[in-house]
């Protein structure tokens, strides 16, 4: 029996490396952009363009993989991502313009879009009841990962590159940063291989001796038998109902479902979690303790969010799912309120002594803002770049900010490591679980695509806009505005959210599909 599980351990956490994957680029991007967007001198909206467009890309693949998958195989289509995800790490890696840059990117959104969705679909269809929350949420452990390995890998290598260095430099370590994602990628794909087809897809496409064979493997035999039996049913209750049309997603006994995932699929994004991520080392910038403390801020939140992610695995067939969103959403949105509260009393003060020490170029054209003292980081930022220029500004955010910000650092980090913790045990993982739970076998691919698309626009809107909100809204408005909507959130969620811990998902059809 233990060597079941084990099995169907390994498998899961195989199939979920596409979200170590999705976790590194992210994190990744975060210390990326403090040297690329300098390099290629982007705007606000077009370093917001650089992070945000995988998620644009992803959308696509979100929409179509699921049902594509219900074609060609759950197996055959996450070889293919896992090729796409090599390909978009070689090409980021040599990017020689801005254009390339998004492009080499977007070819790993594609990627990401399609891991994210057949994943837990993979993963809830070869699982038992009493595992399916623990091994679905292995998606979102293989995602904190992800971010971990990037936060590490962009903090040795900015540690590194050195004036002295001659290996790495300004110009290429950014280069370096994502190119390692070739190798992560490589492995995944081999290690792909030894993955078996889903058994529930096998049914769908009327292989039942295979799918038999892949129960026993993964449940053994007698376990396997009553698996086979519950799909079965399943199958024989379908048989008789017509083709399925997109249409069909809309019919009224979907409804609740429906209305249920896309409110949780919205709600993970919409609060914030992947600006916070994604822009890491620049949010840390802001509360002024420099760009080397703003990169080890980075592997900081990444091993809060390794603990948080632990829990939730613990938990989440324990308590339940319902309990933990619920805990978790009220937590994210009193820690993003924290931050808001924090940004508000922040003061920004250049002295000579400061301007002085600085040795960037046009540095000494900050002097006529030596003591004056700002209240707004708004418009602080605005009169450095209005002298330096955004090039020249970005490059040395990091240094300016650390020198002229006066605010409560710590309640800031109290803020976002409350936020990350929070989330890592409530929407990132409860999100994915509760998809690969609520829809009936036939419609899972389709539903889980359709909100998983929703959820990737949303996400990419925020990654977009983020940076232009820091510069025209300011960092406590920003963070006031995420916290509002996560506030919102928690009490739609209390009205509508149900529980689906340890039934079967053929238990869970019959109980919240209303025929």
């Amino acid at each position: 029996m233990k060597n079941h599980k084990n099995y169907t351990l390994f498998i899961s956490f195989i199939v979920a490396l596409g979200g170590f994957l999705f976790g590194f680029d992210a994190g990744i991007i975060s210390g990326v952009m403090s040297y690329a967007g300098p390099e290629f001198d982007l705007n606000d909206i077009q370093s917001g363009w650089v992070v945000s467009s995988p998620s644009f890309a992803a959308m696509i693949a979100m929409l179509f993989s699921g049902r594509l998958s219900d074609k060609v195989g759950r197996k055959k289509l996450l070889l293919f991502v896992a090729f796409l995800y090599a390909l978009s790490a070689g090409f980021s890696a040599v990017a020689v313009s801005y254009e390339m840059l998004y492009i080499a990117r977007m070819i790993g959104g594609l990627a990401f879009g399609a891991a994210l969705v057949l994943a837990p679909m993979y993963i809830a269809e070869i699982s038992s009841a009493e595992n399916r929350g623990k091994l679905v949420a292995i998606q979102q452990l293989n995602i904190v990962l992800g971010f971990f390995a990037a936060f590490l890998s962009n903090y040795f290598f900015n540690k590194y590159n050195t004036v002295d260095s001659t290996f790495l430099t300004d110009e290429n370590v950014w280069r370096w940063m994502l190119g390692v994602e070739l190798f992560p990628a490589l492995f995944y794909f081999i290690l792909l291989f030894f993955v078996p087809k889903s058994p529930r897809w096998l049914y769908l496409m009327k292989e039942q001796e295979a799918a038999k064979k892949v129960l026993h493997k993964i449940h053994g035999t007698a376990k396997g038998e009553l698996e086979i039996a519950s799909i079965e049913k399943s199958v024989h209750a379908n048989k008789n109902k017509a083709a399925l049309k997109i249409i069909d997603i809309l019919k009224p006994s979907l409804r609740f479902v429906v209305v249920v995932g896309l409110i949780v699929g919205v709600l993970q994004q919409i609060t914030g979690i992947n600006a916070v991520y994604f822009y890491a080392t620049s949010i840390f910038k802001q509360t002024g303790i420099g760009t080397d403390a703003a990169f080890s801020s980075g592997i900081l939140l990444s091993t809060v969010t390794l603990i948080f992610t632990f829990i939730a695995m613990y938990l989440i067939d324990r308590t339940g799912r319902r309990p933990l969103l619920l805990v978790g959403t009220a937590g994210i949105a009193i820690s993003l309120l924290l931050c808001a509260y924090g940004f508000n009393q922040a003061t920004y003060q250049l002295s000579d002594e400061n301007i002085n020490q600085f040795d960037f170029q046009n540095s000494e054209k900050l002097a006529p803002f030596a003591g004056k003292v700002y209240q707004s980081d708004i418009a602080f930022k605005n009169d450095v770049k209005s002298v330096l220029g955004n090039k020249i500004y970005s490059k040395n955010d990091g240094a300016i900010l650390e020198a002229a910000t006066t605010i409560n650092a710590t309640l800031i980090l109290i803020g976002i490591l409350g936020f990350i913790a929070c989330f890592a045990f409530s929407l990132g993982p409860v999100m994915w679980v509760l998809l690969s739970e609520l829809y009936p076998l036939k419609y899972r691919g389709l539903a889980i695509g359709m909100i998983a698309f929703v959820n990737s626009f949303i996400s990419s809107v925020v990654q977009l806009i983020f940076p232009w909100e820091l510069s025209n809204l300011g960092n406590a408005t920003t963070f006031f505005l995420f916290g509002i909507i996560a506030l919102g959130g928690f009490f739609v969620l209390v009205k509508i959210l149900p529980e689906t811990k340890g039934k079967s998902l053929e238990e869970l059809e019959n109980e919240l599909i209303k025929s």
